[in-house]
């Protein structure tokens, strides 16, 4: 293979420039190589900007948008089954980064730069109450024998009203010596014990400027209707009680904190 030859042959870094609409098996040469780009078709002036990344003249920030598979992957579930969670009869490992239980070759988020960056969570809100109105019900969804489920455990999204009821606050520190950007991810966990749960789904993402040894605070402002809610097997939107988990950033630089979800009845 040329790439493997490049790199027995090379006498510094070895950077490979992957131009496709999406993930491409790298498997077998992931370790001939001393770096991956992957520019998609980045146009007239993608040569000049991946020079730029390759030189040092410019700090990348990117995040990958999608999952990229092993290449056994295609072998594990068949492409007509459109299911996104896993079928553990049958094998197969589920579908986006919100269900797929394998290992990946690099992750939905996953992204390098020159530099590195810590979290902080610096928001003092750590939960929120819904009433039910008089007309409104709880609504049971399954959960595991040994979980532990609250007396109202969820409620259906449309009986509520929670337009920007969550906010976030995030301390974004660059721990490097090269000024960069980031992109600040923040995922939601359901509470343990939900059949049927995502792993975890992406609700906010902001991309912030910081200087290097400087720190920038990013505010998200969410609905708990769509950051903290789930799609039930029955295609209803529901919000579960419970202590759910919010989550900024992937990998060993991840930081979580509990949230918790009230649901109360209505009572004359």
């Amino acid at each position: 293979m040329l790439i493997r030859q490049v790199s027995s042959a090379a006498k510094g870094p070895v950077i490979l420039v992957v131009l496709s609409a999406g993930g491409v098996n790298l498997e077998p040469i992931e370790k001939d190589v001393d770096a991956v780009i992957w520019a998609g078709y980045p146009g007239e002036e993608g040569g000049q900007a991946i020079a730029d990344v390759v030189f040092g003249k410019y700090n990348p920030g990117g995040r990958l948008p999608v999952t990229w598979y092993k290449s056994n992957y295609v072998w594990q579930l068949p492409m007509t089954s459109m299911r996104l969670r896993p079928v553990d009869e049958l094998g197969y490992p589920g579908r986006t980064y919100k269900f797929f239980n394998g290992s990946t070759l690099y992750p939905f988020g996953y992204g390098l730069g020159y530099t590195n960056f810590s979290y902080k969570v610096v928001s003092t809100q750590n939960s929120v109450e819904k009433k039910l109105a008089f007309n409104q019900y709880c609504l049971s969804i399954h959960y595991k024998q040994s979980a532990n489920v609250p007396p109202c455990s969820a409620a259906l999204v449309e009986n509520l009203d929670c337009n920007e009821d969550i906010t976030v606050e995030i301390e974004v520190i660059n721990m490097g010596s090269i000024d960069g950007s980031d992109v600040v991810m923040l995922y939601s966990r359901l509470p343990e014990g939900i059949v049927g749960a995502h792993i975890m789904q992406l609700i906010g993402f902001q991309r912030t400027f910081v200087q290097a040894g400087k720190s920038e605070t990013v505010t998200f402002k969410l609905s708990s209707c769509k950051s903290v809610s789930m799609v039930t097997d029955s295609a209803y939107m529901v919000l579960p009680a419970g202590q759910h988990t919010m989550i900024v950033g992937s990998g060993p630089n991840a930081v979580a904190f509990p949230f918790l979800v009230k649901l109360a009845k209505f009572r004359k």
